[in-house]
């Protein structure tokens, strides 16, 4: 069970505080609930306590960030099946529900790959490549955020800082 205060990883939505433990006004005074409220959007979740539904996780450690961020340029872009808007949307809504910080990175490669393509050809990237970028962003840039305890508009230029510098130092050992 998690404590008042702790950050966690709520499902698609990203990472929350625990303002309490309640129960539901009106409820099942049996069931206890979460209320969580999310750092990079607005609102307030009441999730239960007990629920598989949705995943509830602890946001990773500025160690385990700091790996994932090195870890990126091995990971290989996802390849985009969908023959249809809905079919591809429906790849990346399970990229996005899967969590999985691989998941995400792979997608995120992908839609990059597809941006450098539509620009080279003077075309715009499609609205569903847009939205689910703009998403997995939120959920990985959010939980790197948080992780390595700075402003989330900031997250960007530090991974490309820091494979720039793994790539100087590959480089120089070569």
């Amino acid at each position: 069970m998690y404590q008042v205060g702790e950050l966690v990883v709520y499902g698609a939505t990203g990472v929350c505080r625990v303002e309490e433990l309640t129960h539901l006004p009106g409820g099942d005074r049996g069931r206890q609930y979460y209320l969580l409220k999310p750092l990079w959007q607005d609102g307030v979740i009441y999730a239960p306590v007990d629920s598989e539904k949705v995943p509830i996780r602890p946001v990773i450690s500025r160690e385990e960030a700091e790996a994932l961020v090195d870890q990126m340029p091995g990971i290989q872009a996802a390849v985009c099946r969908g023959a249809t808007v809905q079919a591809l949307a429906q790849q990346y809504q399970s990229a996005v529900r899967d969590g999985g910080h691989q998941a995400l990175i792979e997608m995120m490669k992908a839609i990059y790959l597809k941006r450098g393509q539509a620009e080279a050809k003077n075309r715009r990237l499609g609205m569903v490549d847009e939205r689910y970028m703009k998403q997995a962003e939120r959920l990985l840039y959010g939980e790197l955020a948080t992780a390595l305890e700075m402003p989330f508009d900031e997250v960007a230029d530090y991974i490309a800082a820091r494979l720039d510098e793994g790539l100087a130092s590959d480089s120089a050992g070569a």
